[in-house]
């Protein structure tokens, strides 16, 4: 099994949105893509409510079959269409995989 952890700082607006309506856009947009994707397990979306220095604004913590899963999501068409959206909003991105 593979998990693919994705943490964004988001821009204060993005789209002529908030930070907090692009979150929430997201959110809903990422957690839309369970059941599309052979191989993706699961799917979790995260909105940080410490708002520190330090914290994302949102995460991604995801499972997939194996690392061919992982790269075929990265290619599918229905995360493709997610990607811009997360692509405009972000100020920044960090990310984990890694198999267990």
């Amino acid at each position: 099994m593979v998990k693919h952890i994705v943490m964004w700082r988001l821009k204060e607006e993005a789209e002529g949105r908030s930070r907090e309506e692009n979150a929430l856009l997201i959110k809903e947009k990422l957690e839309g893509l369970v059941g599309q994707i052979p191989g993706l397990l699961a799917i979790e979306v995260g909105i940080d409510f410490s708002a520190t220095p330090d914290s994302a604004h949102i995460v991604l913590y995801s499972e997939f079959t194996d690392r061919d899963a992982l790269a075929a999501y990265h290619q599918h068409p229905a995360h493709q269409a997610v990607a811009p959206l997360v692509g405009v909003a972000r100020s920044s991105r960090q990310l984990v995989d890694y198999e267990v």
